[in-house]
C-alpha cells in the first residue's frame, strides 16, 4: 500500500508537467500492485488473559489502558482522548465521540460518527479504581511515554518480556484482538464492526479471517475414515 501510494504521487507529479508541457509523455511505468492477504498477529484470548493479570501484578501503568483496549477495542486516539463525560458507570455504557493525533490535536472519531460500547463486568473494577483515583478529566492516566507515541514499544517490550510463545503485536492489535474474540465467541460481526466503528463489511473480513470465522465448522461434515476403528483379528488359513 505504501508503495501504491509512493509511485501514485510520482505519477501526479509527471502528469502536471506534461499538461504544462514540460514534457511530451508520463514515463512513470503503469505498475499495478496487489497487497498480499496476510493475516497479522493479534492475541489469542488466553494470552490477553495473561498479559493483563501480570501488568496487574506487577503494577504496570500500562495495565489500565491495556485494559480499556482490549475490553473496549477503541483506538489509540479515541483512549487518550477519553473523557469522564463519556462514561457512564451506572448504565455500563462508553460514548466515544473524540479522537486525538500528533498533527490535529483533538478531533473527531476517524468516521466522524460517536458510537457507544458496553462496559464489560471485567472492565468495571478497573474504571471505577481510575474513576476515584482521578485528578483530571481523563479517564486514562497521562502516561509519558504515551504522550511521546512509544505504546508500541512498551507493549512490545513487556510481551518480550513474559516470554518467547508471546507474539510482538503492535499497540493497535489490541483493537484486533477485542473483535476477533468477540466473533469467536459467537457474536454478530455486524455488532462489531458498529461497536468498532469500522464503517464497512470489506474492512470487517480483515478481522473476520482473522478469527477465523468464515471458515469455521467447514470441515464438520468431512469424515472418510476412523483412525480408532478396531480392526479385525485375521487368522492365516492353512489348507494342510
Amino acid at each position: 500500500a505504501h508503495t501504491h501510494y509512493i509511485i501514485k504521487c510520482i505519477r501526479s507529479v509527471f502528469n502536471f508537467a506534461v499538461d504544462k508541457g514540460f514534457i511530451p509523455n508520463n514515463p512513470t511505468p503503469q505498475l499495478k500492485f496487489k497487497p498480499k492477504d496476510k493475516i497479522k498477529n493479534s492475541l489469542t484470548e488466553k494470552q490477553a488473559s495473561l498479559l493483563l493479570k501480570i501488568a496487574r501484578d506487577v503494577e504496570s501503568p500500562w495495565y489500565p489502558l491495556w485494559a480499556t483496549a482490549l475490553y473496549t477495542g477503541m483506538r489509540n486516539g479515541e483512549l487518550f482522548a477519553l473523557q469522564w463525560d463519556c462514561v457512564d458507570l451506572e448504565q455500563g455504557k462508553i460514548t466515544i465521540k473524540r479522537s486525538w493525533n500528533r498533527r490535529d490535536g483533538f478531533k473527531d472519531t476517524k468516521s466522524g460518527d460517536d458510537r457507544i460500547v458496553d462496559i464489560s463486568p471485567a472492565l468495571e473494577p478497573v474504571l471505577k479504581d481510575l474513576y476515584v483515583n482521578r485528578i483530571n478529566d481523563f479517564v486514562l492516566p497521562r502516561l509519558q511515554k504515551w504522550d511521546k507515541g512509544e505504546q508500541t514499544r512498551e507493549l512490545r517490550s513487556f510481551l518480550m518480556g513474559m516470554g518467547t510463545n508471546m507474539p510482538q503485536i503492535r499497540f493497535h492489535d489490541l483493537r484486533a484482538t477485542w473483535a476477533t474474540i468477540l466473533m469467536s465467541k459467537g457474536l454478530e460481526p455486524v455488532k462489531v464492526m458498529k461497536m468498532g466503528g469500522w464503517k464497512d463489511m470489506e474492512t470487517m473480513m480483515i478481522y473476520i479471517r482473522k478469527a477465523g470465522i468464515d471458515v469455521s465448522g467447514s470441515l464438520n461434515g468431512l469424515k472418510l475414515h476412523d483412525h480408532n476403528q478396531i480392526v479385525a483379528n485375521v487368522i492365516p488359513m492353512s489348507l494342510s
